[in-house]
């Protein structure tokens, strides 16, 4: 029952199936392409991130990152420019290059738009002197000099510069003095100092400068605008200058205590302010109180290199101080799902569960620093799940349209055939008569297509079969109308032989009572199958002996000579029908007769055991196909050469085999050696 369950819906399930597996195959592939796309997004950023770890390391040890580490970010802005230390001991102020490769390297200067830069620092040594450096550039014609001797005024370039620190207060006044025999024919520039003065000497004629303020200017023989090189003399050009400010606080204190402590620990609370001004002029050519437009490099601005989710961590070695630490900023991100984050973050990755961590040691002139940074994968994965947010789109699409190709099918072909199935089962199971098959309704299933026309032809068969099934029913009752008819008409003619022969002994009389019961059984029925079929014999004792040598010694009266039966002395009681019997062995001999050689005998036999009898009905002659020997006792089969005929008509052999087993008795037939042999077996009384 289960496997007919199985098969009935085999197709249903195989089409089903597919689709399914298509579906998965879908998930799969892109389960697959996420765990790929993972593997080498984290390959990616661990190399990324070892990238990332080798770049940091080298601006750390590059000046400008000795810059950033000397000077760690301020928590707060307590000036509005201060001294940095420096990674060097101290600028070789008086020489230009030097200190311009200095505070290139180092990236000390501060950025005031187009108009000038400013450096300010110190040395990291702390017996080069306590002085603060200043260099820098800015943007003027030509520097017009102070005359010597004159009283300080302000028609010469002039720079004013102020450090404020520890409640002291110092305030330079530094006119530009050119050097003399330095310029020639105006193309090497002009080349000059800054003689430093008190404020308080501005107006005196004779001010003495102080001794140890060192400056000095370059200026550019080339124009800033190169159209206007050559013929204008008084156009701008570019003016580098650097300064050395003696501070006598930091000079004192350097002699207080044996081992002095440098940098000073109010480093970031010393303000320093300059300004650089035209000849007649107030409006400052650079000011360090404007607003710079870059600042030196901060270890903050490392903060650009990490990736989101790493975290960077620099210790001083001498303290194991933490100097600062940043984490990679989180950008905001398009959305992804958290349930397509969790389900990567699952997928299997070599290496990934091992957590990225990097260790450097960075030296500087005053301490070694130790760099930790360490990555963090799961931003692998947040990302990525960003991506696998929308292609999640596409895929979504592609089971979409899976979904949609099933129920299209499902509702257009495979609901139109399990409903037709469904009716042609159902009608198969409940069907009695012709008049049932108009239960089979398909008018909904018609259509155009394949199915519409299987459909509409199954209905049109199933109304010819009625109309079939409805004349083979019209002419099964003429039929038994006309077999009623027959056997009305003969049973009378018997009867009056019955009376013509009253005498039981009679051998006609017998005749007569056969023919009789033969009417009797065909009379009423539509068919000879259904007759025999549905025959209710007369079961009762018989003596087999004298019933079988009655019908040797008689069987030539039916046209059928030499039998000859093995007589037995003794009586044979079985429970049979004796007319029954009687027509079962006349149409065994029949068949014997037709097949057996002339002139040779049909031996009868009995041989009896506890519970049986059996008959032997033995002839020579051809030997029955093996094949043959049970469909021979079928209605209508027939010897192939005596099929056209209508004396036979295959019905001997079947009404012997019906009679037997109404009888409660058995039937075979079986080759010999040089012959049939027909054995009917009959039950004896208990």
């Amino acid at each position: 029952m289960k496997r007919w369950l199985v098969a009935s819906y085999r197709l249903r399930i195989i089409f089903r199936g597919v689709f399914l597996l298509l579906a998965l195959a879908t998930l799969a592939l892109a389960l697959s392409l996420l765990q790929q796309e993972k593997q080498l997004s984290y390959n990616s950023y661990q190399s990324n991130f070892n990238k990332t770890v080798s770049q940091i390391s080298a601006t750390l040890r590059h000046p400008a990152g000795q810059l950033a580490l000397l000077n760690p970010p301020l928590n707060q802005d307590t000036a509005s420019l201060h001294p940095l230390l420096l990674p060097f001991s101290a600028l070789d102020f008086d020489d230009q290059s030097k200190v311009q490769q200095a505070i290139a390297m180092s990236g000390c200067l501060v950025q005031y738009g187009n108009d000038g830069s400013l450096c300010v620092g110190i040395g990291n040594n702390p017996w080069a002197g306590g002085f603060i450096y200043v260099a820098g550039s800015f943007n003027s014609p030509s520097l017009v000099s102070h005359v010597r001797g004159q009283v300080l005024d302000q028609q010469a370039h002039r720079i004013k510069v102020s450090v404020a620190l520890r409640g002291q207060h110092y305030q330079w006044f530094a006119p530009f003095e050119e050097e003399t025999g330095v310029r020639s024919n105006g193309l090497i520039g002009i080349k000059g100092r800054w003689l430093g003065f008190w404020e308080s000497d501005i107006g005196k004629q004779n001010g003495r400068p102080v001794r140890d303020f060192r400056g000095w200017a370059w200026q550019k023989s080339v124009c800033n605008d190169a159209k206007l090189d050559g013929k204008d003399l008084n156009c701008e050009r570019n003016t580098f200058f650097s300064l050395r400010l003696p501070i006598a606080v930091l000079q004192e204190a350097l002699f207080e205590k044996k081992r002095p402590i440098w940098p000073p620990q109010d480093l970031e609370q010393i303000q320093v302010e300059l300004t650089v001004l035209g000849p007649d002029s107030e409006t400052p050519l650079l000011d360090s109180k404007s607003v710079p437009s870059a600042t030196p490099f901060s270890l903050n601005d490392l903060n650009a290199l990490l990736l989101p989710g790493e975290s960077l961590i620099l210790r001083k070695s001498s303290e194991k101080r933490e100097v600062i630490r940043l984490l990679g900023k989180v950008e905001q991100e398009e959305e992804s799902w958290n349930l397509l984050t969790r389900l990567i973050r699952r997928l299997p990755v070599d290496e990934f569960s091992s957590p990225l961590e990097a260790k450097e040691l960075i030296s500087t002139p005053l301490d070694n620093y130790e760099l930790e940074m360490r990555g963090d994968v799961r931003s692998v994965s947040k990302s990525l799940s960003v991506v696998a947010t929308r292609v999640s789109w596409f895929v979504g699409a592609m089971l979409l349209a899976l979904l949609l190709a099933w129920l299209l099918i499902e509702i257009s072909i495979i609901r139109r055939i399990s409903l037709l199935t469904k009716r042609a089962a159902e009608l198969s199971r409940t069907m009695k008569g012709a008049g049932e098959l108009d239960q089979l309704d398909v008018s909904d299933l018609r259509s155009p297509d394949e199915l519409g026309v299987l459909a509409s032809g199954l209905h049109d068969l199933l109304r010819r079969v009625k109309e079939d099934v409805e004349r083979e029913t019209i002419r099964t009752e003429q039929e038994k109308q006309m077999w009623h008819a027959v056997g009305h008409e003969i049973m009378s003619p018997l009867q009056s032989l019955m009376v013509l022969h009253p005498s039981a002994d009679d051998q006609s009389h017998r005749y007569i009572n056969r023919m009789q019961q033969a009417i009797k059984v065909l009379y009423g029925h539509a068919t000879p199958s259904e007759a025999f079929q549905s025959t209710v014999l007369q079961i009762g004792e018989l003596d087999l002996n004298l019933f079988l040598r009655y019908v040797a010694e008689n069987a030539p009266h039916a046209g059928i000579v030499d039998v000859e039966y093995e007589h037995q002395y003794r009586p044979i009681v079985v429970k049979a029908d004796e007319y029954s019997l009687e027509d079962v062995v006349t149409h065994i001999l029949k068949n014997a007769d037709r097949y057996r050689p002339h002139g040779t005998a049909i031996r009868i036999s009995v041989e009896v055991s506890e519970a049986n009898v059996a008959i032997h009905i033995h002839n020579r002659g051809p030997a029955i196909e093996n094949d043959m020997l049970d469909k021979i006792f079928e209605y209508g089969v027939s010897d192939q050469r005596l099929e056209a005929t209508d004396e036979h008509r295959g019905q001997g052999l079947f009404v012997a085999q019906t009679y037997m087993a109404k009888m409660g008795g058995t039937i075979i037939a079986r080759n010999c050696i040089d012959g049939v042999e027909f054995v009917l077996s009959l039950p004896r009384p208990i």
